[in-house]
C-alpha cells in the first residue's frame, strides 16, 4: 500500500510542494494589525523594505510597503518609530521567506504612549513592585560596581569619573548596550542578568542621559521593570535628568537624579571619610578635609529630606574653628555644594561654615598685601599666530590646550604652535568664528612638558628627540 505524499521517507514531498502548501496556509490568515518599532528602513523604487521589531523581545518581522504609503505616513518614519500597522502575511515560495505586506500605517502618539506607561505604573504598583519595604540598602563600599550604559556616552564618563574622584580604588564592570530604540530592552535585560549573577558585583547602576519620552521608552518597559525587581543585587536607576521619571526609577532600589548623582550614591567620598576619621582621633582638619566634610554633610541632609535652609544649617554646624587648622577659617569663607533634594538638584551655599570666628587677618594664608611698587608680569617667549577657521561653525579653545593639536579646521602655522598654549587667563577660552582671522597669543607649556594629545599627535615628553 502506497503511503500518502510527504508522510514517509519513501514518498517525500518535493520542496515546491511544501512551499506552495505553506504559502496557501499563510494566505488564509487574512489581514492582521501589529504594533512594533521600525528599523532597517530601505526604499527601492516603488517598494520600501523594513523590519518591525518587538521592543520587549528579540523577535522581528520583515515588512514591505509601497513607498507612497511610507511617504504619506502620519509621522516621518525613522529608526525606532513606534507604529501600529495593518498588513497581510505573505510567504515567498521561491525564497522560503515570510513577510507582512502593509496596507496601513498609524503612529503611536505621545498621549497614547503616556497613557500606556500610566496603566503599567498602576499595574506594577498594585503588584507591590514599588513597595519601599522591598528596597535593598546599598553597600557602604562596593567591591565591584556593575554599570549598564551606552557606549562612549556622557553617562559612562560621568559615573566613572565622579566615582573615581570620590574613591580612587573603585572598580567597574561595564556593559555597553543600546539605550534607546528597538533593541535596547533585550540588551539591557541581558546585561542586568549577567551582572546580577556575578558574585563580585555588589551594586548595579543603569545610567543614561536625558531624552524625549520616545527615547526613554525602554526604561518604562514591563520586561525591564520586572527584571530589575527580580535582581538579588541592589540596583540604582540613573536615567535621564531630574524631570524624567521612567518606571525603572520606581522599581529600582535607589533612584538617582542624574548619572553624576548615581556615582555619589554608590561610593563614599574618600576626603569626607578621612576627615571623619581624623576628627575622631582629635586631629584638626585642613582645607580639603574640612570642605569635603561640610559638603558631604549637606548632601546627606538633602537626601534625608531636609529643606535647603536646613541642609545649609547642618553644613554650618558640623565644624567649629577649633576643629580646623590655623588659617582655614580665613580661607574658607563659604562652601558651595550641589545637592539632590526631593524636588530636584539645588545649589546650597554654606556661609561662615565655622561660625563667626575671628581669623588670622594679615597673617592668614593667601592674604593680599599691597606691593611696595607696581608689578608688571609679561609673558615669556610670546608668539602670535594668525588663525583662520575654515569650517562653518565656531571653534573655542581653552587656555591650557596644546595648540598644536587643536581642531584641524583651524588653519595656521601649526609647527610654530608645537609645545605651546594660549596666553590667556587660566580657564578662559578664545573663540574662532567661521572665516574670521584671529590673532592667537601663545606661550610655552610649563612644568614637566609632558602631553597626552587628544588628537593622538603627541604622547609623551614635548622635548623628546
Amino acid at each position: 500500500m502506497n503511503s500518502a505524499p510527504g508522510s514517509s521517507a519513501e514518498n517525500p514531498f518535493p520542496v515546491r510542494a511544501v512551499a506552495i502548501r505553506v504559502a496557501g496556509w499563510i494566505e488564509r490568515l487574512g489581514i492582521v494589525w501589529v504594533e512594533g518599532q521600525l528599523t532597517e528602513i530601505r526604499s527601492r523604487g516603488p517598494t520600501t523594505f523594513m523590519v518591525l521589531r518587538d521592543p520587549a523581545a528579540d523577535m522581528s518581522l520583515r515588512v514591505t510597503a509601497s513607498s507612497e504609503l511610507v511617504r504619506n505616513a502620519p509621522v516621518p518614519l525613522a529608526e525606532g518609530t513606534q507604529v501600529v500597522v495593518c498588513g497581510k502575511p505573505q510567504f515567498d515560495p521561491r525564497r522560503g521567506s515570510f513577510s507582512l505586506r502593509l496596507s496601513a500605517i498609524r503612529a503611536v502618539g505621545l498621549g497614547e504612549l503616556l497613557a500606556r506607561i500610566e496603566r503599567l505604573r498602576r499595574l506594577l504598583d498594585a503588584e507591590g513592585l514599588f513597595d519601599p519595604r522591598l528596597k535593598r540598602p546599598l553597600p557602604f563600599l562596593p567591591n565591584l560596581v556593575g554599570l549598564i550604559t551606552g557606549r562612549g556616552g556622557a553617562a559612562e564618563h560621568d559615573v566613572t569619573t565622579v566615582a573615581a574622584g570620590r574613591w580612587p580604588a573603585v572598580r567597574f564592570a561595564i556593559r555597553n548596550t543600546a539605550v534607546q530604540g528597538p533593541t535596547a530592552v533585550v540588551q539591557i535585560v541581558e546585561a542586568l542578568r549577567e551582572l546580577d549573577t556575578d558574585p563580585e558585583v555588589d551594586v548595579i547602576v543603569i545610567a543614561r542621559g536625558g531624552g524625549s519620552v520616545e527615547d526613554l521608552l525602554p526604561f518604562s518597559d514591563e520586561t525591564l521593570c520586572r527584571a530589575i525587581a527580580a535582581c538579588r543585587t541592589p540596583v540604582v536607576s540613573a536615567v535621564g535628568h531630574e524631570p524624567d521619571n521612567p518606571l525603572c526609577d520606581l522599581v529600582a532600589d535607589v533612584r538617582a537624579a542624574t548619572p553624576t548623582d548615581a556615582a555619589k550614591r554608590v561610593v563614599p567620598d574618600t576626603a569626607a571619610e578621612l576627615a571623619r576619621t581624623r576628627r575622631a582621633r582629635g586631629l584638626r582638619l585642613n582645607i580639603p578635609e574640612a570642605t569635603a566634610l561640610i559638603a558631604d554633610t549637606v548632601c546627606e541632609a538633602a537626601r534625608d529630606g531636609a529643606r535647603l535652609m536646613d541642609a545649609a544649617a547642618a553644613g554650618a554646624a558640623v565644624l567649629g574653628p577649633d576643629d580646623v587648622l590655623p588659617g582655614v577659617v580665613d580661607v574658607v569663607t563659604e562652601v558651595k555644594v550641589e545637592a539632590v533634594f526631593d524636588d530636584g538638584t539645588r545649589m546650597v551655599v554654606v556661609r561662615n561654615p565655622f561660625g563667626a570666628a575671628a581669623g588670622m587677618g594679615d597673617d592668614a594664608p593667601g592674604a593680599v598685601m599691597p606691593a611696595e611698587r607696581p608689578v608688571s608680569v609679561e609673558p615669556v617667549d610670546l608668539v602670535r599666530l594668525s588663525v583662520v577657521n575654515t569650517g562653518d561653525v565656531p571653534v573655542s579653545i581653552t587656555s591650557h590646550f596644546h595648540f598644536f593639536e587643536v581642531n584641524p579646521r583651524l588653519q595656521f602655522d601649526r609647527a610654530a604652535a608645537y609645545g605651546r598654549h594660549l596666553a590667556i587667563p587660566a580657564g578662559a577660552s578664545l573663540r574662532f568664528d567661521p572665516g574670521a582671522a584671529v590673532e592667537a597669543p601663545l606661550v610655552p607649556i610649563g612644568g614637566a612638558r609632558v602631553a597626552i594629545g587628544f588628537a593622538g599627535l603627541v604622547d609623551g615628553p614635548l622635548d623628546a628627540p
